[in-house]
């Protein structure tokens, strides 16, 4: 019986630290691990990283591009998505992906828990924003301990859906 793949997006900003890049590393090992499809901006930082774990695994990585050119995806990308809608395609990110991990992060991977989170698109954050309105914390971030434990939640919150 073939089953459908599982897709797991991975959210982060394009410049990281070492220790962020190793972490989104191992994150991409894990959902390759699993034989879960890797979903990110195809670009550097983390998205490169969590697409150079999968693909190490030898997983599948998808690489939603905001520009024209299939080229300017990390070398890791094995489908490249040229979309030339630029910061737009944070969206098409969100809603290929049946979970998203988020890793630190900058402005560009907020926008994408917001997308995620008004589509009732589950975020498991490792290091990344925490959300308050009226200053009460929003918990629907669901917050992972580890690289592990990010992709194990993802995959429980996908099975729930």
């Amino acid at each position: 019986m073939n089953s459908k793949p599982v897709f797991i997006g991975v959210i982060g900003g394009g410049e990281a630290s070492a220790e962020v890049e190793r972490t989104a590393e191992e994150v991409g090992r894990e959902i390759a691990r699993r034989g879960a499809v890797l979903v990110c901006g195809g670009l550097t930082g983390v998205m490169e990283a969590a697409c150079r774990g999968a693909a190490g695994e030898g997983g599948m990585t998808v690489g939603i591009l905001p520009g024209d050119d299939r080229r300017t995806a990390n070398p890791h990308v094995k489908i490249p998505v040229v979309t030339g809608i630029g910061y737009a395609r944070n969206v098409i990110v969100v809603k290929s992906s049946q979970a998203v991990i988020a890793v630190d992060g900058s402005y560009g991977t907020l926008s994408e828990i917001a997308h995620a989170l008004q589509s009732g698109i589950p975020v498991i954050g490792l290091g990344t924003w925490s959300v308050s309105i009226n200053g009460r914390k929003d918990n629907n971030i669901i917050t992972a301990s580890s690289p592990e434990d990010a992709v194990e939640k993802a995959m429980a919150s996908i099975k729930c859906l």
